[in-house]
Order: structure tokens, then C-alpha cells, then sequence
């Protein structure tokens, strides 16, 4: 019987596959040794791809660097903004904007530690970089939501929190529980990102951040539709 050779994903034919298996490689190496310590070696290997097709799509390390960060950013903002527009009252947009995000950020658990690497190289090299950033993902979606938080104060669905305090505590609550999530395993001495803690988790932080927010508490979980 003939051995049938190993599939290799790197064809030129296949850009959008070839391109994706890189980007997932490298999501996994960035999280793990920061830019710094990330090899394009390791990347290659991960992505079955061989290192001249690996800069037939990215010219070095950093433009795959920055490859991750918009599809780390785009996403996050694809996903959440529309959970902000509609004619569902704030109260209720704000909800889906929680789960939205939650669930974004639980199925990519590796993003905040990317993401955090990338604050930490933050300097006067960097400034052009996180601007950019800012500007085409964070932007959006900090406007939008300071717009439904204004709208709910308003309607008196919330209370009169300072929006500009309110985002960055909303991100964090979700953020810090996934990029911590080794050491939470070493003190809890359980997995963080098994399915029923992140569920618990999930419920956790909708109901803290309604109880800071909602003027009328969400009713208990078994009552919910």
C-alpha cells in the first residue's frame, strides 16, 4: 500500500488557509514568549508551513506581530459593537455587550496575554503603533458604549457613574481572569478555563457589573428567561 505523504498547508494556492494557520501559530507563540522571545522557527513549524512561504505572506516577525493584533482587535470589535446599536433598551444592550464580550474573549483565552505584552512594549517606538490600534478598534467601541451608558443614566435605567471610570473597570473584570488564569490554577488548584468555572465566571460577571450599574438588580438566575 502506498504511504500517503504528510498533508503540508503552505500552498500559495490556498493564501487565505495558509495565512490563517500562520496567524493561529503565532497567536500561540506571542502568548507564550512575547514578541521578543516568539521565533519565526517555531511559528513555521506550528503552521506546517516552511519560513519562505512563512515571509511570502509577512515580511518579518513584526508584520506578523501586527497580523495578530488587528485580528485579535478586528474581532473584538466585530463582535461587540453591533450587541451596542439597535432599539433594545440600554439596560438590555449592555447585557449583550457582557456576554458578547465574555464569550469572545473565553474562546480566545490566549488574546489577553498578547494584548498584555503588547502594553508592556508600549514606549516612544511604540506610540504609532498603539494609536493606530486605538483609533481603528478601541475607538468604536468605547464611543458606542459611552453613548448606551448616557442613554441609560438618562432613562434612569442607570445609575449616574462616570463612563469615562465605568468602560475601563468592565474590561478589566473580564481581561484580568483569563491573562491570570495560570496563577489562579496554581492557587485554586483548579482549571480556570475548564468549561463549568468559565460558565461561573461568565454569570459572575454580568451580575457584579448590573449590581454596580442597573438601578433595579437583575432578578436572581432562576427566575430569568
Amino acid at each position: 500500500m502506498p504511504v500517503t505523504p504528510r498533508t503540508r498547508l503552505g500552498s500559495r494556492g490556498k493564501p487565505e488557509q495558509s495565512r490563517a494557520s500562520i496567524l493561529k501559530a503565532a497567536i500561540h507563540e506571542f502568548a507564550e514568549h512575547g514578541i521578543a522571545g516568539a521565533r519565526t522557527d517555531a511559528i513555521a513549524r506550528a503552521a506546517r508551513v516552511n519560513k519562505a512561504l512563512l515571509y511570502y505572506y509577512f515580511k518579518d516577525k513584526e508584520a506578523i506581530y501586527e497580523a495578530v493584533l488587528d485580528q485579535v482587535f478586528s474581532g473584538l470589535r466585530d463582535t461587540v459593537v453591533p450587541m451596542l446599536e439597535g432599539d433594545l433598551p440600554p439596560r438590555q444592550r449592555v447585557l449583550n455587550y457582557l456576554g458578547a464580550y465574555f464569550d469572545y474573549i473565553a474562546a480566545n483565552p490566549r488574546f489577553p496575554r498578547v494584548v498584555q505584552g503588547e502594553w508592556i512594549r508600549t514606549g516612544t517606538d511604540r506610540i504609532g503603533q498603539m494609536k493606530r490600534v486605538a483609533r481603528s478598534y478601541f475607538q468604536p467601541i468605547y464611543q458606542k458604549l459611552g453613548e448606551v451608558l448616557r442613554e441609560g443614566i438618562a432613562a434612569g435605567e442607570f445609575r449616574p457613574i462616570d463612563p469615562a471610570q465605568f468602560i475601563p473597570s468592565m474590561v478589566a473584570i473580564i481581561i484580568f481572569y483569563f491573562s491570570a488564569a495560570p496563577v489562579i490554577k496554581t492557587l485554586m488548584k483548579v482549571d480556570p478555563l475548564s468549561p463549568e468555572r468559565v460558565a461561573e465566571r461568565r454569570a459572575f460577571v454580568i451580575d457584579f457589573i448590573s449590581t454596580a450599574l442597573f438601578t433595579h438588580p437583575l432578578p436572581a438566575q432562576g427566575d430569568r428567561s
